[in-house]
């Protein structure tokens, strides 16, 4: 028979968000990678030289340019591109503020003071990607710097936004109001927890990371993204990002596991995950082997992305400490494989594999659905003899390799064997040409050996979200299984118990699974053993399946399958 593997995964398209950033994403904007981030600090210097007027607010905004490799999920692979955007000076000492979507990642960062034709070289001291915030130590001192305001911010109030848009050299100040005290700050590349700020001070790429300041000089919000076709534009709160910012300065990360990227999907939002530009060098992520272009699908065994922002993603990072072990699954696009790990943990270790040649399963209002297979019935009973089609049948491995020679599924004299010569072997045979809404599917299986062994009804396997699956040893236990390849990628037992019923040992059974609606039935030698209700999956392909454990070998013939409207 035709040995396909069957890859569960469908082609990503990826879209990007509508809400676009104020300055350019890295990684829409050819420019970062790998960092410099976690050096140590030193403890700031009794300030001097605080901007007091709106005139001298140059003198402490910056303009920042971050350099390196990263991967962009429309263009691919970026090497050494620049981007720019702005900061501010918080310190005479020269500790900046700006966006971590602004420099978290990047090899080389690069800062120009106050008009000054030369940059001057900055570190990444610590970032907030759930907060999108970041502090930067600026090579020199003796720095003008902005205090924060302290005044309450109230609607209409008169502010203004200064910064490098557009990544021009030219310092720009736009006057506004502020619009809203109470904006919500979920977007496709942070979830900001706390005060954000609606404003209409005029911004664009290049002014992310500058400081939102009255008419003497203090700081009301961070700028960080806008809506220009609605003429709206978004600020972090000076009340969010004085507390996240000291910590910064400290050297300690907030609310981040290292990496710089954006939330995306497919066309039909089926699949999502926070699609990775860059990552800091020596992050949780980078230590559990996440890398630019991986798309991370799960943290925690929760699927993130789902709603077009960083919400959930960032809800697990703050619900659990900096150093907390946290499972994750990634997809690497540029080998097709799927990776599990944990961030403070294991590292990511490859457990399966997608492919992008893969499209979802059709489906009609009956109770079945075909492929180009025009021969194919969706009705029948196989006894697998010459005129057996086995072209229609393929199958997949949940535990061994099907290059195994000590696993072999063959037709021979009228039956299906299945020749099982090694330990812990689960082949999965399904019938490919139809997938199925409400149907009863009978087979007759024939032990001829000594060993444990399971036999297996599978219905509704869809390779995107997984099967239910009848599993009946010859020990006489059963159980009634979900498993679950969308979230958890684990069986999930619906039911466990056994059976008089079962004939134990070398013997012969016949095995009847009915999945109709959400109810799950199962029969053995014409007996009703349990019914079960589930509603995780209503359509799929069926199959069958003979497992091998530790002792082995195992000998199993079916003798017939029988697949009918129940």
């Amino acid at each position: 028979m035709d040995k396909r593997i069957v890859k569960p995964f469908i082609t990503l398209i990826l879209l990007l968000s509508l809400v676009s950033l104020a300055c350019n994403l890295p990684f829409l904007t050819k420019a970062t990678a790998t960092s410099t981030a976690g050096e140590a600090t030193v403890a700031p210097s009794k300030k001097t030289g605080a901007v007091t007027k709106l005139s001298d607010v140059q003198k402490a905004v910056v303009q920042i340019e971050s350099e390196g490799t990263f991967m962009d999920p429309e263009f691919g692979l970026q090497v050494n591109s620049a981007g720019r955007g702005s900061g501010f000076i918080i310190d005479p000492d020269g500790y900046a503020v700006t966006n971590n979507h602004v420099v978290t990642g990047a090899a080389l960062v690069k800062v120009w003071v106050n008009g000054e034709s030369e940059p001057r070289n900055a570190r990444v001291v610590a970032y907030s990607e759930c907060n999108d915030l970041a502090v930067i130590k600026i090579e020199g001192s003796d720095f003008s710097y902005l205090d924060w305001y302290d005044g309450e911010i109230t609607t209409g109030m008169e502010i203004y936004l200064a910064g490098f848009p557009l990544g021009e050299p030219e310092f720009s100040l736009t006057k506004g109001i502020i619009s809203k005290t109470r904006a919500s700050g979920d977007t496709s590349w942070t979830a900001i927890s706390g005060g954000v700020l609606g404003h209409d001070a005029t911004g664009n790429p290049g002014n992310s990371g500058g400081p939102l300041v009255t008419s003497d000089g203090k700081v009301v919000g961070i700028h960080f993204a806008s809506r220009k076709d609605a003429n709206q534009y978004f600020a972090i709160s000076e009340s969010t990002a004085k507390s996240v910012v000291a910590d910064l300065m400290k050297g300690q990360d907030v609310d981040s596991i290292g990496v710089n990227g954006s939330v995306v999907s497919n066309d039909d939002g089926s699949i999502t995950g926070v699609w990775v530009a860059s990552v800091a060098s020596g992050s949780a992520a980078d230590k559990a082997g996440i890398k630019p272009g991986d798309l991370i699908v799960q943290l925690e065994n929760l699927v993130v992305g789902t709603d077009g922002t960083m919400a959930d993603y960032c809800s697990v990072i703050r619900t659990h400490d900096s150093d907390s072990t946290l499972s994750v699954t990634v997809w690497r696009w540029s080998t097709g494989e799927i990776l599990e790990g944990q961030l403070n943990g294991r590292e990511l270790e490859v457990t399966g594999t997608f492919d992008d040649s893969m499209s979802s399963s059709s489906s009609s209002a009956d109770s079945s659905s075909t492929s180009s297979t025009s021969e194919a019935q969706p009705y029948f009973t196989d006894e697998f003899d010459d005129s057996s089609d086995m072209n229609n049948y393929s199958y997949f491995m949940m535990s061994g390799d099907a290059d195994d020679p000590n696993m072999n599924i063959y037709t021979e004299n009228g039956q299906l064997v299945f020749d099982l010569n090694g330990p812990e072997l689960w082949p999965y045979l399904t019938y490919d040409p139809y997938t199925y809404y409400d149907t009863e599917v009978d087979f007759e299986a024939e032990n001829l050996g000594n060993n444990n062994n399971n036999v297996s009804i599978i219905c509704r396997y869809d390779p995107d979200r997984g099967w239910y699956e009848f599993n009946i040893a010859n020990n006489g236990l059963y159980n009634i299984l979900y498993y679950d390849a969308l979230v958890d990628h684990a069986y999930k037992r619906l039911f466990d118990g056994g059976s008089t019923s079962i004939h134990m040992g070398r013997a012969t059974n016949q095995y009847t699974a009915i999945c109709k609606g959400d109810s799950l039935s199962l029969y053995i030698n014409g007996v009703l053993a349990r019914t079960v209700h589930d509603s995780n999956l209503s359509q799929g392909q069926i199959g069958i399946s003979v497992s091998s454990f530790e002792d082995y070998p195992v000998l199993v013939n079916v003798n017939w399958l029988t697949i009918s409207e129940p």
